[in-house]
């Protein structure tokens, strides 16, 4: 996989980007194009392409990516009214960056199935 992309630029700083989250492994932002009153993404610091390209020794990366995704929606207080977090896979799936991403969106409520 590239180094390139859009959000392995973001995490080196090299593009700007709201940042709502960062650890040692995962990234969080907030989506440049929202399609809801909450969307953030949440990128693993390390590259990986797709959802095929998971290897088991990232089952704890991915884990890290939801729990960062859960502890925001908590933190920010929407939890509770609830939300959704979405991962898609390569074009057919409506992936456009080819680095794993969860989106966590939230504050509406969410229709299905969704497009």
């Amino acid at each position: 996989m590239s180094d390139d992309t859009l959000f392995a630029k973001i995490i080196r700083r090299e593009i700007p980007a709201e940042i709502v989250h960062e650890d040692e492994h995962v990234l969080g932002f907030r989506d440049i194009d929202p399609k809801a009153p909450v969307h953030v993404l949440f990128v693993p610091k390390k590259a990986v392409a797709t959802l095929d390209d998971i290897q088991p020794e990232d089952a704890e990366l991915v884990g890290r990516m939801v729990l960062a995704a859960t502890a925001y929606a908590r933190a920010q207080e929407f939890a509770r009214d609830g939300y959704r977090v979405v991962m898609n896979c390569r074009e057919h799936g409506g992936q456009s960056v080819y680095h794993i991403h969860l989106h966590l969106l939230g504050g509406r409520q969410m229709t299905w199935p969704p497009g």
